[in-house]
């Protein structure tokens, strides 16, 4: 990936003597001195607190995949809680709207019997049943009359009833949505609060794995430095060591020709670098807002004091190179042709920002396309 070129101010570059000696000193008696004064430390593969720290970082990765799972699940049943809820809701509001036009018919129904009683039996053509039926022509026509009245008014005291029924049947509806839309709404507030307590839990999970890293990257670091004094001790035991030797530049060779790296002077640019794990991708970024993945290097080894340019492609000129055997916590690595770059942290791990939708996290040199697209790593002196 391409980043834009970000002006370095005050570079460091590589021109500095191994720790900070002048070109007449003698690094190896420094380093003899140090392993003097340490008891002497075996060659070790990786000591039981590297290996316990990993076994709890791993067990806890695992507990945190599967909370993930668990707050997927939650979120789910919460969006189906609302989701009935929302149901509900909008029941409620059809029945509200069903329930006024009920009483709105019964009022109408009502009204139109009153007017039609009055009609009938104050009518000057039939003001009474005597009058109907003096008035009548025959026989037929009285009782014509009669039952076309009685029809009327069992009629409308028939859609009477009926609205009667209506409303109630509307107001029973309505207090069976309230009580279910006051179940609902317990169910929403039940799911938001094991959504709540799992993202609690989540997060805890998550500050551990970031402590953890840190410890192992710590651990990993100082098993590292231990047995470079240790084998140096060796080679002056042995008298492979030249005290007389003259260091320049950012390395030292030996009278053999091995070339002997100083180790890193920013491992305390890891710490930093994990301390924003979870911080989104962002293109670009170079901030606790939002990180790219030179974004994140370069402001890293800011808080340390050191410059760096904001181009993975541009920091490949700095410190030197580093052996994939002899990484150190705090060395960059490199990734698809100097497209990547990240921080190593120990143990085969480096902290980055991978890509759009992503965010700082913890990776592995040995994984799927990290282990096939690796570069190499400089380290910063």
């Amino acid at each position: 990936m391409l980043h834009r070129p970000h002006r370095c101010v005050h570079p460091v570059r590589v021109s500095r003597t191994l720790f900070g000696l002048g070109r007449g000193a003698a690094p190896y008696v420094l380093l003899g001195a140090l392993a003097a004064c340490l008891a002497a430390v075996p060659a070790f593969a990786s000591p039981p607190s590297v290996s316990s720290e990993r076994a709890q970082a791993a067990q806890v990765l695992t507990e945190i995949n599967g909370l993930n799972g668990n707050l997927d699940k939650a979120d789910e049943l919460l969006n189906l809680a609302n989701l009935r809820l929302a149901t509900v809701r909008h029941d409620i509001v059809q029945n509200r709207h069903a329930l006024r036009v009920a009483k709105h018919n019964l009022a109408r129904s009502r009204q139109s019997i009153a007017k039609r009683l009055v009609s009938l039996y104050t009518s000057p053509q039939a003001s009474s049943t005597l009058e109907l039926i003096l008035g009548a022509k025959s026989l037929n026509d009285i009782l014509n009359q009669l039952d076309n009245a009685n029809r009327v008014s069992s009629l409308d005291s028939q859609v009477v009833g009926q609205v009667i029924v209506l409303e109630a049947s509307v107001k029973q509806h309505a207090h069976a949505l309230a009580v279910e839309q006051r179940q609902v709404t317990s169910l929403v507030a039940q799911r938001r609060q094991q959504q709540r307590a799992i993202e609690v839990r989540l997060g805890e999970r998550r500050r551990l794995l970031s402590s953890l890293n840190g410890q192992i990257a710590q651990l990993v670091h100082e098993q590292q430095v231990a047995q470079m004094i240790s084998e140096q001790r060796a080679r002056e035991l042995a008298g492979e060591s030249d005290a007389g030797g003259t260091v320049v530049g950012a390395s030292a060779d030996t009278p053999e020709g091995a070339a002997i790296v100083p180790p890193s002077n920013y491992t305390g640019v890891v710490s930093i670098a994990l301390g924003y794990q979870g911080v989104p991708y962002v293109w670009g970024g170079a901030s606790p807002d939002g990180f790219d993945c030179s974004g994140l290097v370069m402001y890293s080894y800011a808080q340390v004091g050191v410059s760096l340019p904001h181009s993975s492609y541009a920091m490949w000129n700095y410190g030197v190179a580093i052996p994939k055997d002899q990484l150190e916590p705090g060395d960059i690595v490199f990734f698809d042709g100097l497209g990547h770059v990240g921080i190593y942290i120990g143990g085969g791990l480096f902290v980055d920002a991978p890509h759009t939708g992503t965010v700082v996290q913890v990776s592995s040199l040995d994984s799927g396309w990290y282990a096939d697209t690796y570069v190499g790593a400089r380290r910063i002196l």
